[in-house]
């Protein structure tokens, strides 16, 4: 039996899973493998290069509440101008993105010197297609997954450039499969809905509409999967006003991860139930 926890992206809303996370540990439910995107990859990182306990959970989620929109997103007037004069290809240094990957994966520097197997997925900028990394330094692959096009710059890795994994696979629950998982606990983040109004400034816009197109695949995903292992999706909040942008609200997207998931677990029939409570909210934001 194996079992593979695949996290989603999600900018500041990958706080969410550090909640699931302990509620899963509370159970004693522990992954084999990690496979993460985006913020996804660097909780995979950190969770794959930890004990997985209660305590190691709530590592995590301290570094979530320590997380600033300026440390992730440090704006600059100048980098912004060469980007609107198409001298540069992004908007945002991705010197903040380093030092956090550098924090959430520790001595680990290279993907398989992680306690249990860790897998990243990354984007191919030129051919567009999804790649799965499990092995190399751990840092390209962690910032790589991350790298928002056009907010971050391309990372290159022996070679090749890559951008964000969510472009191509923002929950790679088949690349759980392809690993031979038949058991998979999904941690989604959900999507920011009914808000008050719309992002205010360009990169919250960028970053919330890249965040609303990867939700669909998720949807196709779990209803192509959901009879090819034992499949638990946990449910993500709903209705969820903060914006992938808003690094403020880390205490409350924490403690409704991990409220749900205790929720969802607790019923007589995990394997379902849950699942089919995460669709709904899933599927909400279509209609």
């Amino acid at each position: 039996m194996t079992t593979a926890f695949v996290l989603a992206g999600g900018a500041s809303l990958g706080a969410i899973e550090a909640g699931m996370l302990e509620a899963l540990y509370e159970r004693g439910i522990q992954a084999d493998v990690f496979v993460g995107t985006s913020a996804g990859a660097l909780n995979a990182g950190f969770a794959a290069s930890n004990t997985q306990t209660v305590e190691s959970a709530q590592r995590l989620q301290a570094a979530w509440r320590g997380t600033k929109r300026g440390d992730v997103f440090p704006l600059s007037p100048l980098t912004a101008l060469r980007a609107f004069f198409g001298r540069s290809d992004h908007l945002v240094s991705d010197r903040g993105l380093r030092r956090i990957v550098a924090q959430r994966v520790g001595d680990t520097a290279r993907l398989e010197h992680a306690r249990v197997k860790l897998a990243v997925v990354v984007t191919d900028l030129l051919q567009g297609d999804e790649r799965l990394l499990d092995s190399g330094p751990s840092g390209p692959a962690l910032l790589a997954s991350a790298a928002i096009p056009a907010v971050y710059p391309p990372v290159e890795i022996d070679g090749r450039l890559y951008v964000d994994g969510g472009v191509a696979d923002n929950t790679p629950l088949s690349q759980a499969l392809a690993l031979g998982a038949d058991t998979v606990y999904v941690l989604p983040t959900g999507v920011s809905v009914q808000l008050e109004r719309a992002p205010a400034s360009a990169l919250g816009m960028a970053v919330h509409a890249f965040n609303l197109l990867l939700h669909a695949r998720l949807r196709h995903e779990i209803a192509t999967f959901r009879d090819s292992a034992k499949l638990v999706v946990l449910p993500p909040p709903w209705p969820l006003t903060v914006l992938p942008t808003d690094f403020s609200h880390a205490d409350d997207l924490i403690a409704s991860g991990l409220e749900n998931a205790r929720r969802a677990l607790a019923q007589p029939h995990p394997a379902g139930a849950p699942t089919d409570t995460a669709i709904a909210r899933l599927r909400e934001p279509s209609g």
